[in-house]
């Protein structure tokens, strides 16, 4: 079976292939493509040279496997399926279904001649006692779903007809979402319907098995006010507010437990204020933003684009998957939409639909970068407006920046 080849994630990757000491963990929201990602490793290793012998694949959510629920019973199937010599290739999918998996894994590991990669319930490897059970000798490997150059080019695998206007086919993206296996289908309500089932699905597995909701009603209020608000400024003060007089009365630590239970489960991305004077991060207001639109746009009759934190959105989930950190921007009195950061590095970034609605605008967007005095770029990002020259900052459209796959 062919996969759809995402090489933003196999380039990350690939160093790590042979190496034994160091186990690969796949993280990512569910539906995202983490399995797809490891059946294309391991058919890059068979195209390689690779004997098939040698690859061994168990996905623990699939017929055959779901028996597997103890460390002794994973350490049998393993040591069944690992007689061969040479270096061997382990993957294992949904690798939570097994309790004290992490003991098997480190025992495999010190034998020196596999080399291991998992993925599994985000909720449950991102937590710390992952962390300390694999005693720090891992690295992980953050997937998110497709991004506007990756959902092109699925299309075109796919063999779907892809519009001819860039601007239209960046609108369908915005409203469809990038969930790989909604772009197999053709109506718009069946790719709603599809992840809308994510959404249960995530709540079911992800989320339920591992952690206790005391009042599901109230869980899922929240989960849809966040859904329904992502990319606006908010606080738990000003959310406990909202949700009492919509009648629904929480507890701060609750309301704060649950938020980060959505973002473990990776259908939020929490984006906090960064302070460009002092360096520092700023507590209180934050934004957060959706790992896919699909969940808004599936969750909410309206159609219609709201390009501002649509865009947002988009611009923020492309610079994580391009391993940037991503603040909020604080200069004085003004506010930069985004200030990312890798290594010692840093850009700047604008967003908006459009800046020549009137002069107004243009300078709302270009005064916050002109602002800061330091050599890094800057960026204004629209949708489809002509190309502006000012002042050394970069202008560009968004669908066009994406296409290409340039990072900022």
């Amino acid at each position: 079976m062919k996969y759809y080849k995402r090489e933003s994630y196999l380039k990350k990757i690939r160093g790590f292939y042979n190496d034994t000491e160091i186990i690969k963990v796949i993280t990512g929201v569910r539906r995202c493509g983490k399995s797809s990602l490891m059946l294309t490793i391991a058919k890059e290793l068979e195209e390689n040279g690779v004997l098939k012998e040698n690859i061994i694949y168990f996905d623990l959510d699939k017929r055959g496997f779901r028996s597997i629920k103890t460390p002794d019973q994973l350490e049998k199937l393993i040591e069944d399926n690992i007689k061969v010599k040479g270096l061997k290739y382990l993957f294992i999918d949904e690798v939570q279904n097994v309790t004290d998996f992490e003991e098997v894994l480190n025992e495999f590991r010190d034998e020196g001649d596999i080399s291991i990669f998992i993925t599994g319930s985000n909720s449950y490897l991102l937590s710390g006692e992952l962390i300390t059970k694999l005693t720090g000798r891992y690295i992980e490997f953050e997937m998110f779903p497709l991004n506007f150059q990756e959902y092109l080019g699925m299309k075109a695998f796919l063999k779907k007809n892809i519009n001819q206007n860039l601007v239209q086919e960046f609108d369908n993206y915005l409203m469809e979402g990038g969930f790989p296996k909604a772009v197999q289908y053709d109506s718009l309500q069946d790719k709603k319907t599809y992840v809308t089932g994510v959404i249960s699905e995530i709540f079911q597995k992800d989320i339920r098995r591992r952690v206790k909701i005391r009042n599901v009603s109230v869980f899922q209020k929240i989960q849809q006010y966040l859904i329904n608000n992502f990319g606006a400024t908010t606080s738990l003060t000003n959310m406990l507010e909202a949700l009492e007089k919509d009648g629904t009365k929480i507890k701060r630590e609750t309301l704060n437990n649950y938020i980060k239970i959505l973002c473990d489960a990776k259908i939020l991305y929490e984006c906090s204020r960064f302070d460009l004077k002092s360096k520092k991060s700023i507590a209180g207001e934050k934004k957060y933003y959706l790992s896919d639109l699909g969940f808004y746009y599936s969750t909410n009759t309206d159609n219609r684009i709201n390009y501002g934190p649509v865009m947002e959105n988009v611009a923020y989930i492309y610079a994580r998957s391009n391993d940037y950190s991503v603040s909020v921007g604080r200069i004085g009195k003004l506010e930069c939409d985004f200030i990312l950061r890798k290594d010692i590095d840093y850009a700047y970034l604008q967003i908006c639909m459009t800046i020549m609605s009137s002069p107004e605008t243009e300078e709302r967007e270009y005064r916050p970068l002109e602002s800061i005095k330091d050599n890094y770029p800057k960026y204004v990002l629209t949708r489809s407006d002509p190309i502006q020259h000012r002042n050394g900052i970069i202008h560009k459209n968004l669908p066009d920046l994406m296409k290409g796959g340039e990072l900022f």
